[in-house]
């Protein structure tokens, strides 16, 4: 079994005594949790895969079906997934609809149709942009490339329900609007990603 490579998201103390001197509720939250050691995985092909699997399904379950994805198929690339059916990558567990939108996009990624490193070199905007023209791809998987991926600094998803969880949390709130959401952003600007990662923590909790 080819292993996917993972790394810790890279951020440190700049990050968080920002974060600590705009928002004093985050900061006393981030110095109980301490450090989080948030993994990604740098492989965009492998993080795109792995950021559709996670479209609404459990933690344990994402788990299960990565565990037999690599299992089945070795390394996680465009390649090994454009030669097999969507019945075999379904077969790990997944919906057919994912199955069918994983095998596509591998497809116009082997095929060259598509490049994926280009978008190193593009504003987040511009990520989400070129990621939601590919099938199956909406704003939430793209925000989650931009953090688990490519490590940008900068990325709160309203789509994502554990950061808003997390938000609610830690403000003590019952409800949020988008408009408050927003001006916590702005507040978190612009690390709102190692922001994410903490409000992620504290969702679980």
């Amino acid at each position: 079994m080819s292993k996917v490579i993972t790394k810790y998201y890279d951020y440190g103390q700049e990050e968080i005594d920002y974060l600590n001197s705009v928002d004093e509720t985050l900061g006393t939250a981030m110095k109980r949790l301490g450090k989080i050691e948030r993994a990604i995985i740098p492989d965009l092909f492998t993080a795109l895969v792995y950021a559709i699997v996670g479209q609404l399904i459990s933690v344990k379950a994402v788990r299960t079906i990565w565990a037999r994805m690599q299992e089945r198929f070795g390394e996680i690339s465009a390649h090994n997934l454009a030669i097999q059916t969507a019945d075999d990558i379904q077969g790990c567990g997944m919906t057919m609809k994912k199955a069918v939108c994983i095998h596509q996009i591998a497809q116009t990624i082997a095929q060259g149709d598509f490049n994926l490193n280009e978008l190193n070199e593009f504003s987040d905007q511009e990520v989400i942009k070129k990621l939601t023209m590919l099938n199956g791809i909406g704003k939430w998987t793209a925000e989650m490339m931009l953090i688990n991926s490519m490590e940008r600094p900068n990325i709160v998803s309203w789509g994502d329900i554990a950061i808003r969880r997390g938000m609610m949390k830690l403000y003590g709130l019952n409800s949020l609007s988008k408009e408050q959401f927003d001006q916590y952003c702005l507040r978190y600007s612009p690390f709102g990603s190692v922001a994410s990662i903490y409000l992620w923590e504290l969702s679980f909790e």
